[in-house]
């Protein structure tokens, strides 16, 4: 009899226990690790369950392969679970208490020696990510991959419970460059014309909505090519969903209950309740729209404290209408002048023109680069309002309001993390609402969707967007929602434009043509004009997702083949190039740039 086509594994692995005792078990797997004691060999087996301990006589015909097995041969074996002796349980391993005590094993498959030992953990990243399959044999990415799978299938669960159909949208789309670049893919059939993958299924899952599908949802692979960093990808997982006849408040208690079931399923947890602070708030207490909760420190505001003080730097941003912030940081009154210089090149990083700093000693002393522009009292003032306490320091910008938020915040995050202020025994969310509807881009000297175009406005501001006030744009907010974890954004969404008037006026104030809405998204607007439900959806970053949940750094971990920073594939050498027959076939000629980089 022959092992997989006639004997079948029985069980995993890793689910082997005590109450199997003295029962026949078949088992496959990966040899983990091998030990030759003589008369015996002791082979732990792997599968993705786990491992167990196999006991192996090179003397006996039926497992004389013992002798010949290496690290990550696949094994078959029959044999029978025994205990072990109470002097021999390895309690490090949820098998520990058992052993199998082969009586038949085959060697399904030889290895070669591999370029690494999985469990070896200074292996470099590279390395890894060219032999992912190797990789990927580590039981902690194999866990963070049935992670994502026990997640979605919650996920599944949850809306279809709640009257969501799961819908596919094309992947082969239409290009709309907006925000990040299209991936396109010419069109043989159609020379000189070409497709887009999608950045996200916005469009499409709102005519579902006009189709009247009323709640849709969809597991969407989606494509944008941009700079990565450590939490983004070229191609990434979203959870989109999109919800007829509703407003704010009943997209965010449909995903506020996906959080906590996920939550409860994943990690079984309750999240409690979920606090709620506008776009603005966030910005005045924590300097981004997405604080990490876990840190306690927040952003006072200074202007009135030190307005008409004689201190020019700070007298000049107060008569301007800029800010003037400070934070607290505990325990960095010892911190050198020099430490303070590096604290000072990263605010500068933001655009910050520089950083005042006013530490405490143990005493509680104050000292301060800017001590003889301001009595001992009112330096004592200014300490106190920030929130400094002794031992610990406070840390000043004064600039324009968003470089000041985005200079404090990145010494926030600098610092929590480099002075392990964080509190990692739960995590914190956070919605983030009402914001601001536009942005304003410098560069075209024009008005930028905050979020898409399609995103309604909070009901008292129609008129200002319909009337085309431009002046007051800038006070335009969002019917705009993130749920934020952990100081990453999970996902956002928004209430949609429903009524033709007042897309167009929203394609107006984007400073958007007749011609190029008509090019661009033509066929959309038609189908406004069609009778549309007031709609609105929510996406979330599944890897991202997955991420918080396996607690990584990194999203690369939760991902079976990611791609490296520079968005290629080191394990395949994707992309990778392709035969002058098929371009020509597709019409493409490559210009002499992309000859010189290939």
């Amino acid at each position: 009899m022959a092992f997989v086509k006639d004997v079948k594994r029985t069980h995993y692995c890793g689910d082997v226990r005590p109450a199997h005792a003295e029962s026949e078990v078949v088992l496959m797997g990966w040899v983990d690790t091998r030990r030759d004691h003589g008369g015996l060999v002791f082979v732990d087996l792997r599968d993705r369950q786990g491992l167990v301990q196999v006991v192996l006589d090179p003397a006996s015909p039926a497992t004389q392969v013992a002798k010949d097995v290496r690290n990550e041969f696949v094994l078959a074996v029959r044999g029978t679970v025994k205990l072990r002796p109470e002097g021999m349980i390895n309690k490090n391993l949820d098998t520990g208490e058992v052993e199998i005590i082969a009586t038949e094993c085959e060697v399904l498959s030889a290895a070669k020696t591999p370029p690494f030992q999985p469990d070896d953990e200074k292996v470099s990243e590279p390395l890894r990510l060219k032999y992912r399959y190797l990789d990927l044999r580590r039981p902690r990415l194999q866990q963070h991959l049935i992670v994502r799978h026990n997640a979605l299938m919650k996920v599944r669960q949850v809306l279809a419970g709640k009257g969501f159909i799961e819908v596919e949208t094309p992947i082969l789309y239409k290009s709309t460059p907006e925000g990040a670049r299209d991936y396109l893919v010419p069109s043989r059939v159609n020379l000189g014309r070409f497709y887009a993958l999608p950045q996200s299924p916005q469009t499409l899952k709102q005519l579902l909505m006009v189709a009247g599908m009323d709640r849709y949802f969809q597991i969407a692979r989606c494509f944008r090519d941009e700079d990565l960093r450590a939490d983004r990808q070229p191609e990434f997982t979203q959870i989109d969903i999109e919800m007829s006849f509703v407003d704010a408040e009943d997209v965010m208690a449909v995903n506020e209950l996906l959080a906590r079931e996920i939550w409860k399923a994943v990690k079984g947890v309750d999240l409690g309740e979920i606090p709620r602070i506008s776009y603005y708030e966030a910005m005045n207490r924590y300097g981004c729209d997405k604080p990490d909760l876990r840190v306690s420190w927040e952003l006072k505001d200074l202007g009135e404290l030190v307005k008409g003080s004689g201190f020019q730097v700070f007298d000049d941003v107060v008569d301007r209408g800029d800010a003037v912030k400070g934070l607290a940081v505990p325990g960095i009154g010892n911190y050198s002048r020099g430490q303070f210089d590096k604290l000072t090149a990263l605010a500068k990083q933001m655009g910050a023109k520089g950083l005042v700093w006013i530490k405490s000693g143990e005493g509680g002393e104050l000292t301060s680069p800017v001590s003889k522009f301001f009595s001992a009292e009112k330096l004592q003032e200014i300490f106190k309002a920030a929130g400094g306490e002794t031992g610990g320091a406070v840390l000043v910008v004064a600039d324009q309001f968003d470089v000041t938020c985005a200079a404090l915040s990145l010494l926030r995050t600098h610092l929590s993390h480099e002075l392990g202020a964080i509190d990692t025994s739960r995590d914190r969310f956070l919605w983030v609402t009402d914001f601001p509807l536009f942005e304003y881009d410098t560069d075209n000297g024009r008005w930028a969707a905050k979020h898409h175009p399609f995103t309604m406005t909070a009901d008292d501001d129609v008129s200002v967007l319909v009337n085309g006030k431009e002046n007051e744009f800038g006070k335009i907010r969002a019917k705009a929602y993130d749920l934020v974890c952990n100081g990453h954004e999970l996902g956002g969404g928004s209430v949609r434009i429903h009524q033709p008037e007042v897309q167009q006026a929203m394609f107006n104030a984007l400073g958007l043509g007749e011609e190029e809405v008509k090019l661009k998204f033509g066929y959309f607007v038609e189908a406004l004009g069609y009778g549309t439900p007031p709609h609105g959806g929510f996406a979330w970053g599944v890897d991202r997702l997955v991420m918080i949940l396996c607690g990584t750094d990194a999203i690369r971990d939760v991902i079976a083949f990611p791609k490296t920073a520079k968005a290629t594939c080191l394990m395949s050498e994707a992309p990778s190039p392709v035969a002058l027959e098929q371009l020509i076939e597709v019409g493409i000629k490559l210009s002499g740039t992309a000859d010189k980089e290939k």
